[in-house]
């Protein structure tokens, strides 16, 4: 299946290529149950690329089964036709186009128009796009009274799990999901004040005065502005870095059923509200197993402390009794290589030139891990090469941002993801509230036992 899709891929593409439906169950699977004896069949649905699936919608009603999956990691929760993973391949699509040429040939918010609207935008698309993103990128005055309820040193994620909440406070006009044209002006909202609302929220932390947004600047431009600036002095914006945060974005902006879009399509799923959605999202998304992952990479590289001791903590990362793990090394879904490592590692050494920065220890000691770590055949064996995490990370070390800000740029990021796949799981007709099921291994029913006949 890898080799087919690598294969694939090499084909010149359709400009505009009509959308694909999988085609009506044809195959089926035998279960056989041999505590009885009796057999049944499931459907087998076929994807357009990748791994079909066994239909189960019917499997509790007809014959009295759940099927036990714990993490959701072999069960298909949806239809989509937004992104298309092979980990095997290191293969990422975002609606049949390769993250590679996007992240090397489009801008970021191209990339959000192609994801909402499933085809790359012409000229005249793109510039009312970017319109009608730049003028949402101010917040209701009133939100900036809200910051101040927030202790200064609170974790600017729970600020914006609490401020993108309380959106739908403020913006009552595009609550009501049964209709189209709000469900549109909810999702450019969110897309265009996720980075106010993020560089709001470092401001805070700072103790600095809030940064409006200006009309004349682009997405990235926009954020890095609001993020740094200072009213005293005009801040001045390097194209390199702009260009690198807007492939951070890129490259992060959606990842199939990850845990916070699942959240979002969970939440969404009982009808609430999409900035209510958005901001379970970003709850999910403050995990360290999730959105945490280029934070831990800088505190790995803290703890090795000198490049002296990098082959000590090889050593450890080798041995499966050591609990010690290199970070930013590997993924969960890629066996193979992370697609977007290598864009953002050549992002990385951009940044770095721009910024003059040539002796940082942090910085050199992760680009002599990297080193160390592609020559050590363990890895190479394994194909534990560096991921989109690790080189993210020395990016925005190196731009100045703090690590408590490194999860809040992802949710800048993946915001046009969750706002996308609300918007399918809203207009799919056989979308129902999401009520996974579970294997029972409590007790039977016993009787209530009075307080003083407790043993």
């Amino acid at each position: 299946m890898a080799k087919k899709i690598a294969k694939s891929l090499r084909r010149p593409l359709p400009a505009k290529a009509a959308p694909v439906q999988p085609e009506k169950p044809r195959a089926t699977v035998t279960v056989t149950d041999n505590r009885t004896g009796k057999s049944f069949d499931l459907p087998v649905i076929d994807a357009v690329i990748g791994p079909s699936v066994i239909d189960v919608r019917k499997l509790y009603g007809d014959h009295d089964f759940f099927t036990y999956d714990p993490g959701f990691t072999s069960t298909g929760s949806c239809e989509s036709k937004i992104t298309f993973i092979d980990g095997e391949a290191g293969v990422l699509l975002h609606r049949g186009y390769p993250i590679q040429e996007l992240a090397e040939r489009s801008t970021f918010l191209e990339v959000c128009y192609l994801l909402l609207q499933g085809e790359l935008p012409t000229r005249t698309q793109i510039e009312v796009f970017r319109h009608d993103i730049t003028h949402h990128t101010m917040l209701h005055e009133q939100i900036a009274t809200f910051y101040r309820g927030f202790r200064r040193d609170a974790h600017p994620m729970a600020v914006m799990v609490g401020v993108v909440g309380a959106l739908s406070a403020f913006y009552h006009d595009s609550t009501d999901i049964q209709d189209p044209h709000q469900r549109v002006v909810a999702s450019h909202r969110l897309i265009a004040k996720m980075p106010t609302i993020a560089a709001m929220a470092y401001k805070y932390s700072t103790g600095q005065p809030f940064i409006y947004p200006r009309n004349d600047l682009g997405y990235a431009e926009n954020f890095l502005r609001m993020t740094f600036a200072v009213p005293a002095e005009e801040y001045k914006i390097s194209p390199a870095v702009a260009r690198a945060i807007d492939r951070i974005f890129i490259l992060h902006a959606d990842h199939e059923q990850n845990a916070s879009t699942s959240t979002v399509r969970i939440a969404g799923s009982s009808g609430a509200n999409p900035f209510a959605c958005v901001a379970a999202g970003i709850a999910s998304l403050w995990g360290p197993a999730h959105g945490g992952a280029n934070e831990a990479v800088l505190a790995m590289l803290r703890e090795i402390g000198d490049k002296k001791r990098i082959p000590e903590f090889i050593k450890r990362a080798k041995d499966k009794n050591d609990s010690f793990r290199l970070m930013g090394f590997g993924h969960r879904v890629y066996k193979n290589h992370d697609p977007r490592a290598s864009v953002l590692r050549q992002s990385c050494h951009d940044v770095l030139d721009s910024l003059g920065i040539r002796h940082e220890p942090l910085l050199d000691l992760a680009m002599e891990l990297e080193r160390i770590a592609l020559e050590d055949d363990y890895f190479v064996e394994r194909k534990l090469f560096p991921n989109v995490d690790f080189y993210s990370g020395i990016i925005l070390q190196a731009i100045g941002f703090p690590t408590s800000m490194f999860t809040v740029l992802f949710a800048v990021a993946r915001t046009v993801g969750w706002v996308a796949h609300w918007n399918e799981m809203i207009e799919d007709p056989a979308q129902r509230i999401g009520r996974p099921r579970q294997l029972y291994t409590g007790h039977l029913p016993r009787r209530y036992v009075p307080m003083g006949k407790r043993g």
